[in-house]
């Protein structure tokens, strides 16, 4: 994020069965995420219903929610705490939301109204940008994104945890074709999860199963910790 200064690393644990706006799977991974990143984290937590799950985080960034609750909620009991973990107790004092919408108008537009109440900038550096230079973008720079949930027809099992790569951007370049889906998985055709990046100074090291489950499945990380620093 050249030009700004990240104050911290917020994420939305939905607690019911859906969301239209956030992410189910692998959220607990956010929080090793920021203790890699050297900024605080903020977990937040939402039933995901569509009436109030924008003011669940509107309450985290104005400081109302109960953190020390969500923590306990979003963190594995059985997960150690790394010693470089912040929690972000109070509220952020913050200019500017960055958010990683791709096209979804629903999810954007939420996001800017509620940016627009708390006065701050609503950012989304990757809006429209096309999907197969989006998936090529996180190989080309570093990034060990793995497929974390599927729910498409043309995508099993073997796709759960899978890295994206050149070879795996391939692959799902010509399954999009032939089964006409987003290759970026917008749709929610898939979801996926971050375990190293170029502005992380540890990569994340986990043990996890796939959970398949008729003709969707997920990633499900059963232990996660931060691996040596660089």
């Amino acid at each position: 994020m050249r030009g700004w200064q990240v104050e911290c690393l917020v994420t939305v644990r939905v607690l019911g069965d859906d969301s239209m706006m956030y992410q189910l799977c692998g959220t607990a991974l956010a929080g090793l995420q920021a203790a890699s990143m050297g900024v605080p984290w903020l977990p937040v937590l939402s039933q995901g219903e569509e009436e109030s799950e924008v003011l669940d985080l509107e309450e985290a960034l104005l400081g109302q929610s109960d953190v020390r609750t969500a923590f306990v909620e979003s963190w594995p009991e059985h997960w150690d705490e790394p010693d470089e973990l912040e929690i972000m107790v109070d509220g952020p004092e913050v200019d500017a939301l960055v958010v990683g919408a791709l096209r979804s108008d629903y999810q954007k537009t939420r996001i800017d109204r509620m940016c627009e109440r708390l006065d701050i900038i609503s950012y989304s550096p990757l809006w429209h940008h096309p999907p197969d230079e989006h998936m090529r973008a996180l190989v080309e720079h570093g990034f060990d994104a793995r497929i974390a949930s599927v729910s498409s027809d043309g995508l099993g099992e073997e796709w759960l945890g899978k890295r994206i790569d050149h070879e795996s951007v391939n692959a799902l370049e010509a399954l999009a074709r032939e089964h006409r889906f987003n290759l970026d998985g917008e749709g929610g055709e898939f979801e996926t999860v971050v375990l190293g990046a170029p502005h992380m100074r540890a990569s994340i090291e986990c043990d996890a199963e796939s959970l398949w489950h008729g003709s969707r499945g997920v990633w499900n990380v059963e232990s996660a910790c931060l691996g040596p620093l660089r």
